[in-house]
């Protein structure tokens, strides 16, 4: 397994857009589906947005500077996540808005995904090299396990909470 952070973030992009494909492939049936599919979607995202809030986002913002601006409009559209994340974790799948939230969520998260891999990451690949992304990667593989896993537990809420006043 490769500890280099940007593969790390990809493989997380990869499992987040099998889910997507799978809810969407799903949007027409049983109800208790769906809502395991959604709850594997905000796990994956609950996870993956605290080890970028957590590890990478404040390691490239210290090292690169002039990736601010790009980095502060990740917090942004991760706090937009952050929210509709919550929300539907409050509902369940036979809400009528459910199916419309989730898809809300998969086309604002598949937009932030593709920003990050096609502008920013090759940027910060280009800047920092192979040890500093693997440095920063295994800070982010040790904080993986005690990541929270959904977007109602203490930690998530209290990074939402910190987003909102930032």
């Amino acid at each position: 397994m490769s500890t280099d952070a940007i593969v790390l973030l990809k493989e997380d992009h990869k499992e987040m857009r099998r889910l997507f494909k799978a809810f969407q492939d799903a949007e027409e049936g049983p109800a208790s589906k769906r809502q395991k599919l959604v709850d594997q979607i905000l796990e994956a995202l609950t996870v993956h947005t605290y080890l970028e809030n957590e590890v990478m986002y404040p390691e490239v913002r210290r090292l690169l500077p002039d990736l601010e601006d790009d980095i502060l409009e990740s917090y942004e559209e991760h706090h937009v996540a952050d929210v509709l994340c919550l929300e539907l974790a409050a509902m369940n799948a036979d809400d009528e808005r459910f199916n419309a939230k989730t898809t809300v969520l998969i086309e604002n998260v598949t937009h932030h995904v593709e920003e990050e891999e096609e502008e920013w990451f090759p940027k910060v690949r280009e800047a920092l090299g192979r040890k500093q992304l693997q440095e920063i990667g295994e800070k982010m593989i040790a904080l993986r396990a005690d990541a929270p896993r959904t977007p109602t537990q203490p930690k998530a809420i209290k990074k939402a909470r910190e987003a909102v006043t930032a």
